[in-house]
């Protein structure tokens, strides 16, 4: 008698369970899945009626031709054959690709960039922050076929390793891209730092300027893409790339402060990227920001 209760009993407890499940699992699931869509940007943008100024144009396939400047804005005058010019023809993923590291998976969180640079980084763990600005200066200069002008300093002493005394008469992609590999193994943000200028009035930023910070044992460092200006105030505006640890591909990044805006930013004094903080004091230039 007492082992046909207890039996009752449980039949009762698992249907109680049973119920239960049944009724609380789905909601479960709307919630996981619900976080879920929160945290990863969205892989098309919503439907915009075509009298709607558009700052994305997803079939867009370069940074100018993908990114518009905000209403009232135009994108400033720069030279052909600029630094500037190159960054703004640089060639993007499909909307919507995902960002990857160096071995393949798939960057997390996904919600720091709106695309992603077409530029393989190879293999290994090398190609971080200001790797990737070092990268796109010397894809610049190798396009120009101004060999002498790739050069980088090492974080050991401070001195350039410039890319024709490391090939010597290879002046092969190949070879340049070895000769990045070697870069990126022995110079860092606080050897880039310290090779750049600073800027004296963050007013007129550039493309090819750089937001950089040298920390101990680390730093950071955004470059940015693209500049455009209020057609009335001359006010500036202005887009940032980045790539971060561990090694991964050069990303558009968001702006977290005015998501509205993404991917433009203003100039304020505290610069708020999506997974740094910097200052407009830390705003740097290479030499000949040509």
């Amino acid at each position: 008698m007492i082992l046909w209760i207890s039996n009752k009993k449980k039949g009762r407890i698992r249907g109680c369970l049973t119920r239960f499940a049944a009724f609380t699992l789905p909601l479960l699931l709307l919630f996981i899945f619900s976080c879920k869509a929160q945290n990863n940007p969205p892989e098309t943008l919503p439907e915009v009626s075509p009298d709607k100024y558009r700052i994305c144009i997803p079939e867009g396939m370069t940074t100018a031709g993908r990114f518009n400047p905000l209403e009232g804005y135009s994108r400033i005058e720069i030279a052909e054959g600029s630094f500037g010019n190159f960054l703004r023809n640089l060639t993007l993923k499909p909307f919507g690709e995902k960002v990857r590291y160096y071995d393949g998976s798939i960057k997390q969180p996904g919600n720091v960039y709106l695309s992603v640079i077409d530029l393989e980084i190879g293999n290994r763990d090398l190609q971080q922050c200001a790797d990737a600005v070092m990268r796109l200066r010397a894809e610049y200069l190798y396009e120009l076929k101004d060999y002498n002008s790739i050069h980088f300093n090492f974080i050991s002493d401070g001195k350039p390793r410039y890319f024709t005394d490391y090939a010597g008469e290879d002046l092969s992609y190949p070879k340049f891209r070895k000769y990045l590999d070697f870069v990126f193994s022995y110079a860092n943000t606080a050897s880039l730092h310290d090779e750049l200028l600073p800027v004296a009035d963050p007013s007129a930023i550039l493309p090819g300027d750089v937001f950089i910070q040298k920390r101990n044992p680390f730093g950071h460092a955004v470059i940015v893409l693209d500049v455009a200006a209020d057609t009335l105030t001359g006010e500036r505006i202005f887009m940032l790339a980045q790539s971060y640890m561990p090694a991964q591909e050069i990303q558009v990044l968001v702006n977290p402060s005015e998501p509205e805006i993404s991917p433009w930013y203003r100039l304020t004094e505290t610069l708020l990227t999506p997974e740094w903080t910097f200052q407009l004091s830390d705003l740097r230039r290479f030499t000949q920001n040509r």
